[in-house]
């Protein structure tokens, strides 16, 4: 499953979700510490690791 990445504009914290694209497309998230629903995406990296040596 994805994990997406937030900050909420009103107080800043940076938080995770992780859930499926159909119930991120569904649901907006909120901010855990207060509960604000103004968030916005981060920018986040990602790593895969593969048995294959090329």
């Amino acid at each position: 499953m994805p994990l997406y990445e937030f900050q909420c504009k009103k107080c800043k914290e940076n938080f995770e979700i992780s859930c499926s694209l159909k119930e991120y497309e569904e649901t907006k998230p909120s901010c855990p510490k207060c509960k604000s629903k103004e968030v916005s995406r981060r920018i986040s990296l990602f790593f895969a690791k593969t048995d294959s040596k090329t």
